[in-house]
Order: structure tokens, then sequence, then C-alpha cells
């Protein structure tokens, strides 16, 4: 029978939701203002109004999953993606909901507090260790900042904290207990969505798995637990910890890949193939082409090299001069380039030698790996020809022309022989888009390739094309792909022609698999790196230590409000020095343990230990990969290692207090001088929260007195 009255117990850490409304009020209040682009919103932008149109793009700072995020919140605003983010400080019209842009980040910035206060306690410490943390972050002006615009620090970050506590309190719960196994689970998703939002993610990453595999290795040599337990717990770890964040990561690809399936801006940094399979653009023109090449195929060529603006082989009415600027003399022959642009001069033939038809036969007879070809242009008639002359501009290589017949002792060298280098994943034959086809000159086995050097004026500043000896040059380099594809049909010049003037247009339609499209993103991303111009506010990973550099984010247009990503100066001096003092603590705890004296139980030692691993661990990989980047830095890559030193102060402190101060003097003024800090922070924090929010607007004099570095940029206008 049913027992009255029914009664459910629950316990409250008041403390725990006390934290977690403050925060929610500090970064989620006023977010509408300003309402203007705020620095890199002006980059971020771009990407959410191009998923709001479903248009491709490629970003190399990251993966995925951020922009999806921030997309996720313009969304769920009705954005549509109709603006132009082309300059900070541009207004946001009134259609555009700017607190849903902002919301989903604002929100993982105000959930990474009460994660510290839980991470502090996982770690094994008090709460009131865990209330010292969440404040920190709570205070810290920068986390605010960075937290309430369409940014994505505060998203790793949330994801970075969540992992290492879900990992925690699996660790910290009762073997016999299945459920903790969730927990594990929650580790594995928000390890994956940790590099899934930037690659950066990938060093805290593999810090946990270094501190789980401990913990694995641990546990295989417990003799305690049972051989089924081990191998039980072992595989669970393996899927959970490994498999999970891989499968993940691919899926924020596939999600990635399946809204942004039309033609955009990017296009050209991938493959043929891969422009094909998105609807607009190439796929326009090469839907339902004939897939193999066959002799009496009109084809245009793609350098596969011709990164990242494509180029065509091509040529035209015009020859080499008889002698260069140098002195040096050519075979005064029809230029042969790589032009960057569509055009008609791209089209060429594939002709069989033994043949004069330069129309497909009945049926089509397809050309294979090894084939030998002649290549005649379509709109003059020249043969793709090499032969032993220096190229114009690349001595070294074999000049490549249209042959003309001079009746001089230079006969032609026109035959090329197909070699396709991908035919173990395709197959023999040569087809369109999917095949990388490298073109061997007979008579000289030089390749043909493109040079990337541009021509003087006689060649119209376009791209050299050269002939080159096989082991001289990267493979990577001598690839073509047939991108616009038809079968011939006319033989006569001027029908040949009019033939090359139509389009290509058939309505059907061919895809590349997702795999091969998320190998080629994968690699694109990792290795395609875009302009970067030296930035007024970049800066160097040593400055951030002691906050020499600021960022303006944003300046009102006719008074002195503004942002600034500035750190709280107190906060960051606490945490540098809770940095060196463990370090130098463990350096001491180690020497004496080596000399056998052990100053502490091994359980606070192991406590210790764990809690370097977590945050010193954690600032080390967040801060020193980028000492040797190369790439242009801001304050704000440091916020994710300045979140660890934050969890280890408070920790630090009660160490201090609990292991080290015997006498209560001691443990009185230790908590005097930290109530002391903590003071200073909030005034710290006050006292730049008009930098922080934009408001209130400050006077010039006023925002003079807020420089407390002559290295930081402060503008003001005075009145």
């Amino acid at each position: 029978m049913l027992q009255l009255p029914l009664v459910v117990t629950a316990q409250v850490d008041l403390v725990l939701v006390l934290v977690s409304l403050l925060a929610l009020w500090n970064r989620l209040s006023r977010l509408g203002s300003p309402a203007a682009v705020v620095f890199d919103e002006v980059y971020y932008g771009q990407f959410v109004s191009l998923y709001m149109k479903r248009v491709f793009f490629i970003d190399d700072s990251g993966p995925p999953l951020g922009h999806m995020v921030l997309a996720l919140g313009a969304y769920l605003g009705g954005f549509d993606g109709n603006f132009v983010w082309n300059r900070i400080g541009a207004e946001y019209p009134s259609r555009v909901s700017v607190s849903s842009l902002r919301l989903l980040p604002a929100l993982c910035g105000a959930l990474c507090v009460p994660l510290v206060y839980l991470l502090t306690l996982e770690l094994k410490y008090s709460h009131l260790s865990a209330l010292g943390a969440a404040l920190l972050l709570l205070l810290e002006n920068s986390l605010i900042v960075q937290s309430r615009f369409m940014l994505l620090e505060s998203v790793l970050i949330f994801f970075v904290l969540l992992a290492f506590f879900s990992y925690l309190r699996f660790h910290n719960s009762s073997p016999s207990s299945w459920s903790r196994y969730g927990w594990l689970v929650v580790c594995g998703v928000s390890c994956s969505a940790a590099v899934g939002v930037k690659y950066m993610g990938v060093f805290s990453y593999l810090l946990l798995l270094g501190v789980a595999s401990f913990h694995t290795w641990k546990l295989i040599g417990d003799r305690t637990v049972s051989h089924l337990s081990v191998c039980v717990q072992c595989v669970c770890r393996v899927v959970c910890l490994l498999l999970f964040p891989v499968l993940l990561y691919v899926f924020w690809f596939y999600v990635h890949l399946s809204i942004l399936n039309r033609s955009g801006p990017h296009d050209q940094l991938m493959s043929s193939a891969f422009q094909a399979s998105l609807q607009g653009g190439l796929s326009r023109i090469t839907r339902g082409q004939p897939l193999e090449v066959v002799y009496g195929s009109q084809v245009t060529l793609r350098s596969s090299s011709s990164q990242p603006v494509p180029c065509w082989l091509h040529s035209h009415k015009a020859n080499y001069p008889i002698r260069y600027e140098n002195g040096r003399g050519s075979s005064h022959q029809q230029q042969v380039t790589c032009y960057p642009f569509k055009d008609v001069n791209n089209w060429w033939i594939v002709k069989d030698p033994t043949r004069q038809e330069l129309v497909v036969d009945t049926p089509p007879r397809p050309v294979r790996h090894g084939d030998v070809i002649q290549l005649v242009h379509g709109m003059t008639s020249r043969f793709l020809n090499s032969h032993d002359v220096a190229a114009p501009m690349s001595p070294h290589s074999q000049e490549v022309s249209g042959y003309v017949d001079f009746n001089v002792s230079m006969p032609a060298q026109n035959l090329w022989r197909v070699d396709l280098s991908n035919r173990e994943a395709e197959s023999e034959v040569w087809k369109t888009i999917l095949s990388e086809v490298r073109l061997v000159h007979v008579n000289t086995s030089a390749v043909l390739k493109l040079s990337g050097v541009s021509l003087p004026d006689w060649g119209f500043h376009q791209l050299e094309v050269v002939a080159e000896k096989l082991f001289k040059v990267h493979s990577g380099s001598l690839g073509w792909t047939v991108e616009e594809h038809r079968y011939g049909t006319s033989q006569e010049q001027k029908e040949l022609e009019a033939e090359l003037h139509l389009p290509t247009h058939i309505d059907v339609d061919r895809k590349i698999s997702f795999w091969a499209k998320f190998v080629e993103l994968q690699w694109k991303m990792l290795t395609v790196k875009q302009e970067e111009a030296e930035h007024k506010y970049s800066s160097a990973p040593l400055d951030w230590i002691t906050m020499e550099t600021n960022i303006a984010y944003w300046l009102h247009t006719s008074t002195n409000a503004q942002i600034h990503l500035i750190g709280n100066l107190v906060s960051w001096v606490v945490a540098n020095v809770s940095l060196l003092a463990y370090q130098l603590l463990a350096l001491v705890y180690v020497l004496r343990r080596r000399r056998g004296l052990k100053d502490l139980p091994d359980g606070v030692w192991q406590q210790f230990v764990c809690l370097g691993c977590v945050c010193v661990g954690g600032w080390s990989v967040n801060f020193l990969p980028f000492l040797l980047m190369e790439k242009t830095l801001f304050l704000y890559h440091y916020l994710p290692a300045l979140c660890y030193l934050h969890l280890l102060s408070p920790a630090l402190l009660e160490h201090v207090h609990t292991h080290l101060l015997s006498g209560a003097t001691q443990r009185r003024a230790l908590r005097v001088c930290a109530a002391a800090v903590l003071a200073s922070i909030f005034l710290c924090y006050r006292t730049f929260s008009p930098l922080t929010y934009g408001s209130p607007e400050l006077s010039a004099n006023q925002l003079q007195a807020l420089k407390w570095k002559d290295s930081w940029d402060i503008l003001y206008r005075r009145r």
C-alpha cells in the first residue's frame, strides 16, 4: 500500500546557489548593451550569418562546434543572417536580437563559476576554498568581458572545467556504483566539445588523459580488484575517454557539413570534387558532366597546387618573346600559362596520337593510367608541347608551350603520359573531378607543373607553367584535376570554337562521401593558413602574466563609454604568487621526501599532487604552447590558463593554513590577510566595472586614473 504523506528530502548547497545566481547576474545582465559590434564579433558574426544562410565556409582558427554554438543562439533569436559585419562599432539594427547572439557564451561563462566551486570540492578541499575559487572567477573582469559577447573563450573554458569536474566526480565515486560511469560519459562528451570549440582544447584533453592513465595504471596494480572488474573498468575508460570523443568530433563535422550545403566565398580553398558537392557555384557547372575522360573529351585542367586561389591550364594567341630581359633566348612559341579565372581559353581536347579525330568515338574509349595522349588547345589548335629550352622565369625547368612549326630544327615533342596518382582510391580510368593526374612528358620524363611565379607584362601577369624532372619537386605540386568536361562533337575549327563557348550544364547530380569531405576539410583547416597582419592589440605571451597589455573592445562613437579587456589586477597578482608558491613548495616537499622526511601524510600528499596536476598542469598546457606559436596572439588567449590559477589559489591557501601553520596567531593572521586580499579584489572589480560593462560613462580624468600601467591603451575624449 502507498504510504502517505509522500516526503522528499533534499540537500541544497545554498552557497552554490548564491554564487550561481550572482554569476548569472553579472554575466547576463544588460547583455544587449552595447547594441554595436564589439571587437571579434566582427569576425565570428560573419560565420554566424553564413550558418543562417547555410553557406559553406572554412575557418582555420578552429573546428566548427564553437561556430555552431554561436549560430544556435542567433537562430533562437530569429536572426536571418542579413547583417554586414564590416567594422567594429557598427550599430545592430532593431530587428537583430543582440541578447540572443551573446546569450550562450554568457551562459557558459556564468556556469563556469559554480563549476569551479564543484571542481574544488572534487579536489577534496573545503567549501570555504570552493567559495574562494568561485569568487575569484566571479570578480574577474576579463572573464566577464569575454563572456558577455559573441566570442568563444567562455565556451571553451566551460567544457574544459566540466570535463575535469565530471572525471574527478567519476574517480571519487564508489567503485561499486555503476551510475558513476554516467559522469565518465559526460567527461568524454565535454572533452570532445572542448576540442570541437577550439584546437587549444586538445592540450587540456591530453592532460586529462594523462591523469586518467595514471589512475588506470594504479587500478591495474590493485590486487584487491578482480581481473574481470579491472578489464571492465579499463574498457569503459577507453570507450568513454577515447572512442566517444573521436566519434563526437567527427559528428560535429557531420552536422557542420550537413547544414552548410550551399556554395560560398570559401569554395576555392577546396578541391573540385568538394565544390561540386555544394549547391550552386561549381556544382551548377559540373552537374551531370561525363564521369570518364575519353579520347575526344573537352576538359579544363585545374592545378592541385594553386591554393588558395585556383588556376587553370591556359593558352592564348601570344608567343614567348624571342629574348627575355636577361638576354636569354626562348622558343618563341605560343605561351602556356595558368589563369585564375574561368575563360574559354582554358579548354583543351584530349587526342589519341594515332588518330586525327578530335571528337568522341562511338562507343567512347576511356583514357587509362599509363596511356599516351596529346592535348590540343581548343581555341588555337596548338598542341601542348615541351622541349629542352629553359622556362622564362624558372630557368632550371623546361619551357611549356603551344607548338608552332617555324620550320626550324625544333620538332614537336607533344606526347604526354597519363599518371593517375590516386588510382588506388578511384580506378585506372581517368575521371572527372575525382582523379588527380600527373602529365609526364614522354621525350624528357619531365612533369607538367605550376611554378607559381607570375610572368611579366608580356605574359599578362599570368602564372608560369613549366615541366620539371620528377625527382626535383614534391609530388603534391604536380597534380591536375579535370574540373569541367564534355564530349566533343565538332571537328571543324569554327564549329569547335562555337561549341567551347556553350555551357556544360546537365540536370544530373553527383556527390562525394562524407568521409572524403571530412578528411579534406580537416586537412585544409590544419594546413591552409590565411594571411595574418600585425594587429594593434596583439601581444606576446610573456606580457600576459603581468598583464602588460589590454584590448579596447568597443568605444562609443561620441562619448567616453568604452569596454576593455582588462583583468582584475589584484587577482592576477594572487594567481602568479600562488603559481610560484606551489612550485617552490612542491620542490621542497619532493627533496625532503627524497631524504626520507615525510612532512605530509600520504593522503594529504596525494591531494597536493592532484592539485598540482590539475591546476599547475592545466596552466602549463594552456600557456606554454603559445610560446612556440608564430600566429598573432591576444590577451584573451591566456584566460583558460588563468582559470586554473584561480582554482589553485584558495586550495593552496587552505593547504598552508592547515598543514604548514601550527600556531593560532599565524592562522588568524593568514585569515585576515586573505580577507583583505579578497576585499581588494572586489574593490578592483568595482573600480574597473565601467570598462567591463561600458557604463557608466567616465570623464577623461577618471579614465586617465584607471591607467594603472603605462603600457595600457585607455582611450578618451577630452571635453
